[in-house]
């Protein structure tokens, strides 16, 4: 059984550049595919740093992503969009929630 991605601290999540748009809050990522586990593993450059088991092919990788933040931030994954960056490790998604809201989801968790 798979354990459930672990939050963030407080103090590190202050380094995450969150903007506040219509329809949500855009949220940069910078996506470690292929890796062991999937979880999240901090703020780089302002970018939500996380990894994804799932290959990065055919879009799989991105749909793992997409799935893995509905997850920790309690949203559908159809209602999180992905911007920018369907073939690159960094990427910018839409979530459907004001910024202090993501914050606080994933000092939380899953």
């Amino acid at each position: 059984m798979a354990r459930e991605p672990a939050g963030l601290p407080a103090a590190e999540l202050k380094g995450l550049d969150l903007a506040a748009v219509a329809g949500g809050t855009r949220l940069r990522l910078r996506v470690k595919p292929g890796a062991r586990r999937r979880a999240l593993l901090g703020v780089l450059d302002g970018a939500l740093k996380l990894s994804v088991t799932t290959a990065p092919e055919h879009g799989k990788a991105n749909r793992s992503v997409l799935g893995l933040l509905a997850e920790v931030l309690d949203v559908p994954a159809g209602e999180i969009a992905l911007l920018a960056g369907q073939g690159s490790r960094d990427k910018t998604v839409l979530v459907p929630l004001e910024p202090e809201e993501v914050i606080a989801r994933l000092a939380r968790g899953g």
